[in-house]
C-alpha cells in the first residue's frame, strides 16, 4: 500500500494561538491580528493585473501566513504557508 505524502490543505487549530485560529481563511477582507509581524511582499502578475502578497509572522505561536491583495478574488486573502 502506498503511503500518501501529499501535504494537508489546512493547519489544525489546535497547533495555533487562539488569535490565529480566528483569523478566517481565503476571504480578502477578513481581519488578521496585531501580533502578526509584517515582512516581505511581492508583487504577482495574474490575467486581470498586478496583486500584492505580503508575508506574516505571528509572533505569539509563529504561524507563517501570507496575505492576497486580490480585488477581483474575494477568496484570495489569508492564507497558512508553514507552522
Amino acid at each position: 500500500m502506498t503511503e500518501d505524502k501529499t501535504p494537508p490543505t489546512e493547519i489544525k487549530t489546535a497547533e495555533m494561538c487562539d488569535s490565529c485560529a480566528g483569523i478566517q481563511q481565503n476571504w480578502r477582507k477578513a481581519k488578521g491580528h496585531p501580533e502578526l509581524m509584517q515582512g516581505t511582499h511581492r508583487n504577482v502578475a495574474h490575467k486581470h493585473g498586478t496583486v500584492t502578497v505580503t508575508k506574516y509572522r505571528c509572533e505569539r505561536c509563529g504561524t507563517l501566513w501570507e496575505y492576497e491583495n486580490n480585488k477581483v478574488n474575494r477568496q484570495a486573502g489569508w492564507s497558512v504557508l508553514v507552522r
